[in-house]
């Protein structure tokens, strides 16, 4: 549906590809577009002509986003230009820098389109409210000066319409909730309360429902929709009396607790909600089950500014969803300290993938009845400049969460495709010696990774019936359809598929019987358990038994025991990999294996 104001936006992406979608839709809703692909001609462009609205991608060569938004705030022609962010960037403290800077939103990359549209939509009503606003007063002075017998009616009509106006201002067309501005200035004025009532406390909770996206993405943005007006008025049901519950945006909800004595009453308020929201609720057709996980803040003397209320109870709440979800976390200084610590990983991860710093490390998989090698697993390794060999449980997580987890895959895998065509061609590895590469779930969302692992394969020469691709249950399950497309191209190519952590994931067996998956690697945690007399070797039976019945393999990951070798050799396992074997090592350690063999 076209937009009615015919608004000027004004897009500042040097993405190509960002622009063209971005200025190709907003077009078709009826806005008027204009678009650049750097900082300086952004504020050159916007001080000609003004824009209604700018979106402004943060990370850009030359001036950045912030920088550019800054210019534009401290230029009174452009100052009221309402800027919103476009980043993939999505910690806590970028968004805190945006709003610092001036920013009046942040919308967080890949894009959702309904997402775009109405922070538009709410922006430019917001704007258009303020204008009102301005005019209405310009012309009520204007009245009073050629006026006295109607005064006090119209000074009433216009007060009237002025707080209509402003309601809307404030309040979130969806929910009705009152919306980010409406919080941020309640915050500000009790903040103000603090520093002149001693022993005055107020407690801040950040809700963010899990698994909200799986909801909007599997069945549609209507229910979705609908599930958070639900959740609003489920909430606001079981407020007590002097708190406010407000929508933040998207799926994150806040609640203020005025005047509280200690943070027991806020731990309540989470476990009460917790409580309340372990019932469904029924959308239409469907039956839908929806928790939040929440971080708490208490107010004190050293919060000078209401955003750094926000970024610590948003900085807890990802500690909630680290725990598991579905559970409440109080903010405490050492969450800030790891928070910035992640943020400079981050940055440091994104600087090591330019210069290289990330390679494999190939771990030896070995046929346990000729304790011979038959293949490597590439794993990853980050060798930073000032910290050394950086563990991946510390990086990886990092890497998903901001996506540069894809770049990192690709990177391993062309590296370690590359290796064993070199030791291929240089003698060193019969033809039947394969290497497996981990792939994220990140990649079984676009037909994409096909092209990419082409291209790969074709660079290097490394045949496909060479190349075998670890994914865990998890991944196939996200989108199983199109994950199930994607693996039927993989094996077209004779690309071998392991499933990876078999038996941590889903419960369901199904998909075995439905993808061409073609050996099942078990979870070492089974493999630790095992104990010396063969006990707990019931699940290890019978997942062997389960891929020898589906035509399939099986390999036991974890083996540091000669007598978990033993167990699982009498078990029938056929291929394992662990620490009796080899660590994961360098390339040329890697060879020194192929020439000396194996223990075990």
């Amino acid at each position: 549906m076209a937009s009615e104001q015919k608004a000027d936006i004004l897009i500042v992406d040097d993405t190509p590809n960002n622009l063209r979608f971005l200025s190709t839709t907003l077009t078709e809703y009826g806005y008027k577009i204009r678009s650049v692909t750097d900082g300086s001609m952004a504020l050159t462009v916007a001080q000609a002509a003004l824009p209604d609205l700018i979106l402004l991608d943060i990370k850009m060569p030359g001036l950045d986003g912030y920088e550019v938004c800054q210019r534009l705030k401290a230029n009174e022609k452009t100052r009221e230009i309402p800027v919103i962010f476009l980043s993939a960037l999505d910690e806590v403290l970028d968004k805190v820098k945006a709003f610092t800077v001036g920013g009046v939103d942040y919308i967080t990359k890949p894009f959702q389109l309904e997402e775009v549209l109405a922070r538009i939509e709410n922006h430019l009503s917001l704007q258009a409210a303020r204008e009102e606003i301005r005019q209405l007063n310009s012309e009520l002075e204007e009245r009073v000066r050629q006026r006295t017998a109607q005064l006090e009616q119209e000074i009433l009509e216009r007060q009237q319409a002025q707080e209509e106006l402003l309601y809307v201002a404030l309040h979130d067309v969806l929910t009705g909730l009152p919306n980010r501005t409406w919080f941020m200035e309640r915050l500000e004025q009790l903040l103000k309360q603090v520093k002149k009532k001693p022993g005055f406390k107020f407690a801040v909770l950040f809700l963010d429902c899990d698994r909200f996206r799986a909801v909007n993405d599997s069945l549609g943005h209507i229910v979705g929709d609908r599930l958070l007006i639900s959740l609003a008025r489920r909430l606001e049901s079981r407020l007590r009396p002097g708190s406010t519950i407000a929508r933040l945006g998207g799926d994150e909800f806040s609640i203020l607790l005025e005047d509280i004595k200690s943070v027991n009453e806020a731990t309540q308020v989470a476990e009460n909600i917790h409580r309340e929201l372990t019932s469904p609720f029924q959308l239409s057709e469907y039956e839908v089950f929806s928790n939040v996980s929440i971080g708490i803040v208490v107010s004190d003397d050293n919060y000078e500014q209401p955003e750094h209320l926000l970024r610590d109870a948003d900085a807890a709440m990802y500690q909630a969803k680290a725990k598991g979800k579905s559970c409440y976390q109080v903010f405490d200084l050492a969450m800030y300290d790891r928070a910035v610590d992640s943020l400079q990983l981050e940055t440091d991860l994104r600087r090591g993938l330019e210069r290289d710093e990330l390679i494999p490390y190939y771990q030896p998989i070995v046929s346990l009845r000729a304790n011979q090698i038959v293949g490597f697993e590439a794993l990853v390794r980050w060798n930073h400049p000032q910290q050394g060999l950086v563990p991946p449980g510390k990086f990886i997580p990092i890497a998903e969460e901001t996506g540069s987890i894809v770049p990192i895959d690709l990177c391993v895998l062309r590296q370690a495709c590359h290796q064993l065509r070199h030791w291929q061609d240089n003698g060193a590895v019969d033809r039947y010696v394969t290497i497996s590469v981990n792939l994220s779930a990140k990649h079984f969302t676009s037909l994409k990774l096909l092209q990419q692992i082409d291209k790969i394969l074709q660079s290097t020469g490394l045949s496909g019936r060479s190349l075998k691709l670890e994914i865990t249950e998890s991944n196939i399950m996200v989108n199983a359809e199109f994950a199930s497309q994607i693996i039927e191209q993989l094996k077209s190519r004779e690309i071998e598929l392991i499933v990876d952590d078999f038996g941590t994931g889903y419960s369901s067996l199904s998909y075995l019987h439905r993808l061409p998956i073609d050996t099942l690697k078990i979870d070492r945690s089974f493999v630790s358990r095992m104990g010396k007399n063969g006990e707990n070797t019931e699940i290890l039976r019978t997942i062997i038994s389960l891929a020898r019945n589906l035509g399939m393999n099986a390999i036991a990951e974890g083996i540091e025991t000669q007598e978990q070798l033993e167990q699982l050799k009498s078990l029938g396992c056929e291929f394992g990999q662990g620490f009796l074997f080899s660590r994961p090592v360098e390339a040329k350690e890697a060879r020194k294996l192929l020439a000396t063999g194996v223990r075990g």
